[in-house]
């Protein structure tokens, strides 16, 4: 065990204080500040990257800083206890020789870089501060031979929540889904040019690794598909075909859009945030698909008249995808929850105004919180006693999904395991009575 004594013998020489900072030393620093963004302020990893990355020059250091603070809030809860067992005196969450020591081995340990360049990197950010402290700790560890659990371990306040919900099972199937970035999904446009080599767990959809190049598959250019994860497809799926006109409500940013338009609707997407509605623009001059967009909240805004089907894409805690965004799992606590709950009522009560007798609403949510999914759209149903619920029908969601038996569709981890899983979703179509 270590405190403030430095190491007997360093792995490699380290560089005084003071002096030329090593090379690569910048991301780290962007990767230490997109930290303090999330666990400190609570923001969302992609929200504060722009900032956190202002001084980087070229897009693989962006990229780096990116990778380091991901890989660190994936294994944070099994980090801090290699920490914790080599020190001491506990050093506080928000104490920056701790998010050093974080950035170090996360890199070290889970990125496999090279331990003497991972603390190199590293020493530089605690300057005038606990130098001897970080760079002790981290020697006494790698001399450990230390390791991360092949399954990392979940904050203990989202691992209680989802076992109580979910069960044991689940929830030891979201700690095996985070110990890697998942593989990469595609929605077509039309089914027919899905990759002949891909797996293809539903019609216009293919998967492939994950860090693939996107940009380099065949199509991309063409715009015959964008990145969607298949959990994420499946509320325009329930909506299927049409040509009448559709509502897709927080629509950025944009994959059930361009399903909606691929599959014929008259789509208008409506999106509050100019910055995200930009995302809409890109895809539909990529892929060519017609499709209005307005910018608008939708609590202000309302549709010219109803519409034939209507697609509720809610703001949620977004618990759902920690797979690829670990940063939810220590941003997103019950105040959150209670707090996004609260808004997706007040959305769906909106939102049944503009649905046409006869017609669909679909109501989603990629949160793996009851009160987001199961509680908000049986609450919904008490109080709209024209609307109900029609379950999905053969075919409509894709192989080794099924409806639960009050009509919704729910993912969770587990799901799809052997083939690389899916987000967690809850997705439910209810139809409006015909006059």
């Amino acid at each position: 065990m270590a405190d403030a004594r430095p190491p007997r013998r360093p792995a490699r020489p380290r560089p005084a204080p003071g002096g030329p900072e090593p090379l690569g030393t910048a991301p780290r620093r962007a990767a230490l500040r997109l930290l303090d963004a999330v666990l400190r302020r609570g923001e969302p990893l992609e929200s504060a990257l722009a900032h956190a990355t202002r001084a980087l020059v070229g897009g693989p250091d962006r990229g780096l800083a990116h990778a380091i603070a991901a890989e660190t809030l994936r294994r944070l809860p099994d980090l801090d206890a290699l920490i914790d067992s080599a020190t001491r005196q506990r050093l506080a969450d928000d104490a920056k020789a701790r998010s050093a020591l974080r950035i170090a081995l996360a890199q070290a340990l889970g990125l496999g870089t090279p331990p003497h360049a991972a603390i190199a990197t590293v020493l530089p950010l605690v300057d005038g501060g606990p130098r001897k402290l970080v760079h002790g700790v981290f020697g006494t560890l790698m001399r450990g031979e230390a390791k991360l659990p092949e399954v990392p371990t979940l904050p203990a306040a989202v691992a209680e929540r989802w076992r109580t919900n979910w069960g044991d099972a689940v929830a030891a199937a979201a700690a095996r889904a985070i110990a890697a970035p998942p593989p990469i999904d595609l929605s077509y446009a039309d089914a027919a040019r899905v990759l002949s080599d891909a797996t293809s767990l539903a019609p216009a959809h293919a998967r492939v690794p994950a860090g693939s190049d996107v940009t380099a598959l065949p199509g991309y250019d063409a715009g015959e598909w964008w990145v969607q994860d298949l959990a994420a497809s499946i509320p325009a799926r329930l909506i299927g075909r049409g040509t009448g006109a559709a509502l897709d409500l927080c629509a950025a940013p944009g994959g059930k859009t361009l399903q909606l338009a691929a599959a014929g609707w008259q789509v208008t997407a409506v999106e509050m945030s100019e910055s995200r509605a930009a995302r809409l623009r890109e895809n539909r001059e990529r892929t060519g698909l017609g499709f209005a967009i307005a910018i608008a909240d939708v609590l202000k805004w309302s549709p010219d008249a109803t519409a034939q089907a209507v697609l509720v894409d809610a703001p949620c805690s977004a618990t759902g995808i920690f797979r690829r965004h670990p940063d939810v799992l220590h941003r997103a606590h019950g105040g959150i929850v209670a707090e996004m709950a609260e808004l997706q009522a007040r959305i769906l009560k909106r939102a049944a105004t503009w649905v046409a007798p006869g017609g669909t609403l679909v109501y989603a949510t990629c949160s793996l919180e009851p009160e987001e999914g199961e509680a908000q759209i049986e609450h919904f149903l008490r109080d709209h006693p024209d609307f109900s619920i029609r379950a999905p029908a053969d075919g409509e969601l894709p192989a080794g999904i099924a409806a639960e038996p009050e009509g919704w569709v729910r993912t969770l981890p587990g799901m799809l395991e052997a083939v690389g899983g899916c987000d967690g979703f809850f997705v439910a179509r209810v139809e409006r009575a015909s006059a």
